[in-house]
């Protein structure tokens, strides 16, 4: 058993810093936390019960042990709250921020050697702590309305920042893409992004883990750790503080050094652990290989099945732009043989161009582009579809085609449909067959290059 179950899936927890509203970031937690199927112990030394459950003066007035505390009192405060939980929790959360981030290094050292001395394994300081719906466990001091949770998935988020742990959120939910797990580790004094990768290597519940890093202490033990978790899932890791001045921004926000990007970037691509350059790429590749990763497996682009692409659309000009963001991403958007070319002829009418990309132009109908996959099956190793909506060949029918074609040919497939009109019945259908649909032709090929190429 790992000592970090405790922190995912503890039965019993110590909420320090309880509040009885939730205009507090005590109370915030604490009314998250009712949902919780485990015990939870608020301690608040003005209140004998808060929100309807019984609450205790002191740490030491708690009569059982618990498997997690959360700290939420000021940090000149955590050291000696540390020292009351010794014996009392596995794990502990110190929520609270005043640290290394302010240069207060030599009291997140004192709260470090406290919690190595105890025994507890230590989350933050600076964080938000942990998100597991399969346990409905929620220690984060944002409400749900203020940041709405996305549904239960496939997806692990690792975030230093709780701001773009919140944009994650977001973004995942948006994208109709679901979260297994999520962790904001901040400060990062103990329980690091290395510890994490190992955890979440043997989660069953997780194809696909987001990574969002600011900074790092140990190299040698991160690149193990994700060179290991990318071997056997989808490990896709966003590093920020590329410049110098984004450097500094970093180290004033964990308070741990971030390094040269270039070299850090370098390791990455040495040891072929995916990185996203940006945001949007992040989440194009998230959502393509939630979608059509395989549980316990690696998804098809840890083993690289090829780069020949086709593009099917009844717009030419976005075919274009998908071509060319092909070009971009070392994606072949290879030409139609001369014998499928004839055999598409004899089919479609003389005005359809059937090069790739292949424009079935505003004439479109819903077979149409199932005849073309059919056709061409074989002869690609991914698809790009660019269904314009706005045309009356164009129907929910298409979505129902398209999940039999899915599976009955498991091979990458992805779709670019405006969001107007009849599309978003379209866009349903599709993405309940799990095949992920995006904003724009440039988004969908970054989402098939995730399914095709290994970095």
């Amino acid at each position: 058993m790992s000592s970090l179950d405790y922190l995912f899936n503890p039965a019993s927890i110590v909420l320090i810093g309880a509040a009885h509203t939730g205009i507090k970031l005590g109370g915030v937690v604490l009314k998250n936390l009712l949902t919780f199927r485990g015990k939870v112990y608020p301690v608040n030394p003005k209140y004998d019960e808060l929100m309807g459950v019984k609450a205790y003066r002191t740490v030491g007035e708690i009569p059982d042990s618990a498997d997690l505390g959360i700290i939420m009192r000021p940090a000149s405060e955590v050291p000696e709250i540390l020292k009351e939980l010794a014996g009392k929790v596995k794990c502990a959360i110190v929520v609270s921020s005043g640290f290394a981030e302010i240069g207060e290094h030599e009291l997140q050292s004192e709260v470090k050697g406290i919690a190595k001395e105890a025994g507890i394994r230590l989350l933050g300081p600076n964080c938000m702590g942990v998100f597991y719906p399969g346990n409905r466990l929620d220690t984060f001091f944002i409400t749900p309305e203020r940041m709405k949770r996305p549904r239960k998935g496939n997806v692990a988020i690792l975030s230093q920042s709780g701001a773009i742990m919140a944009s994650l959120f977001e973004a995942i939910r948006v994208s109709n893409t679901g979260i297994s797990k999520a962790v904001g580790y901040g400060n990062a004094v103990d329980i690091d992004e290395s510890d994490l990768y190992e955890y979440f290597l043997q989660d069953k519940e997780s194809d696909v883990v987001v990574s969002y890093i600011e900074s790092l202490d140990d190299g040698r033990k991160f690149v193990e750790r994700a060179r290991a978790l990318s071997e056997k899932k989808s490990l896709i890791v966003l590093k920020s503080g590329k410049g110098a001045s984004g450097s500094a921004a970093a180290f004033s926000h964990t308070g741990r050094l971030a390094g040269r990007y270039e070299v850090f970037h370098s390791i990455l691509k040495q040891f072929r652990i995916r990185e996203a350059r940006d945001f949007d790429g992040l989440m194009d590749a998230t959502k393509a290989l939630s979608y059509q990763g395989t549980s316990g497996k690696p998804s098809p682009a840890a083993g690289g099945i090829g780069n020949r692409v086709c593009i099917v659309t009844n717009g030419g000009g976005s075919g274009v732009l998908a071509a060319d963001e092909c070009m971009r991403q070392g994606l072949d958007v290879g030409t139609v043989s001369d014998e499928k070319m004839n055999r598409l002829r004899g089919v479609f009418p003389n005005f359809y161009v059937l090069h790739n990309p292949i424009d079935l132009t505003a004439q479109v109908k819903d077979d149409d582009f199932l005849t073309v996959l059919n056709e061409l099956k074989d002869d690609y190793d991914g698809f790009v579809i660019i269904a314009l909506p706005n045309v009356l060949g164009i129907t929910e029918r298409l979505g129902e085609l398209m999940k039999h074609f899915r599976k009955t040919v498991p091979k990458p497939l992805v779709f670019h449909i405006p969001t107007d009109g009849v599309s978003n019945r379209i866009i349903t259908l599709l993405e309940k067959a799990r095949i992920p649909v995006y904003s724009s032709p440039e988004r969908a090929v970054r989402g098939l290059t995730a399914l095709l190429l290994r970095p």
